[in-house]
């Protein structure tokens, strides 16, 4: 049953235009199975300037409620390697705090417009105490976008806020925003131009040092291996506001796996 499964899925990918699977990959709430792999390299991180590695791994599977609503899982697995944060330290590599959304949308857009609500919550899954938080975290999560198959735009913005929910007496409270606005423009033959800045706000942080705002953009591709099409992007953010010690730029490289359902 797996094997058929998946044989059916090849075939309504390999029926869908490249054009088509790159809006379904733009848009979060699509009711498709995917698995980006996005590597986002921090430079100029920390006291020494060194360079950190996020790996993240992001599941995303929809489940269908009924005829009218369906519930998009999104889990982010980060892998990270930090560099020292002072002479004489080691850089230290694992797993961080993992994230889980769940996300209550309807099946039908309005007039383009596809919204949806649910809860995110934050696991401490950290192997090392300079990967994570000890907390466990949860908050609302949001995404508004608009998507028109006879308009070459996709747009939209996707919100967050953790709060902690339980206690520690070593590691820092959470309470963190997350606004993460994209605007892409398809070209022929599933080309996209694309900008998706990850906006943060720590409001336990001091005065000045609580925002993050990054500003660049980027390119992406849809290619096929064999059946399986595969959402390829490069992309490269300064951050123009930015707390002490904090990467003054990234390069960001994502490979994702579409499974359209």
């Amino acid at each position: 049953m797996a094997a058929l499964g998946t044989a059916s899925t090849l075939a309504l990918a390999q029926g869908a235009t490249n054009e088509e699977l790159a809006k379904s990959a733009q848009n979060p709430l699509a009711n498709m199975i995917s698995i980006p792999f996005q590597l986002n390299t921090n430079f100029n991180t920390g006291p020494l300037g060194k360079t950190q590695d996020v790996l993240n791994i992001q599941p995303v599977v929809p489940f269908s409620i009924n005829s009218d609503w369906n519930l998009i899982t999104r889990t982010i697995f980060p892998l990270i390697w930090q560099p020292p944060m002072a002479s004489g330290q080691g850089s230290t590599f694992g797993l961080g705090d993992t994230q889980l959304s769940a996300i209550l949308s309807p099946k039908a857009a309005d007039n383009g417009w596809i919204w949806g609500v649910g809860a995110i919550t934050q696991l401490p899954t950290h192997t090392s105490d300079e990967l994570g938080n000890d907390r466990w975290g949860l908050g609302p999560t949001a995404v508004l976008l608009h998507s028109d198959k006879q308009s070459p735009w996709v747009f939209g913005a996707l919100v967050n806020n953790i709060w902690s929910v339980s206690s520690s007496s070593t590691a820092p409270k959470i309470n963190q925003l997350t606004i993460q606005p994209f605007l892409n423009y398809n070209l022929p033959g599933g080309m996209y131009l694309t900008t998706s800045p990850l906006i943060t706000s720590n409001w336990e942080a001091a005065s000045g040092q609580k925002w993050t705002v990054p500003m660049g953009g980027g390119i992406g591709k849809i290619f096929r291996v064999g059946n399986l099409p595969l959402n390829t992007q490069i992309s490269a953010y300064y951050n123009v506001v930015r707390p002490d010690y904090a990467p003054s730029w990234s390069l960001r490289l994502q490979a994702q796996v579409l499974l359209p359902k």
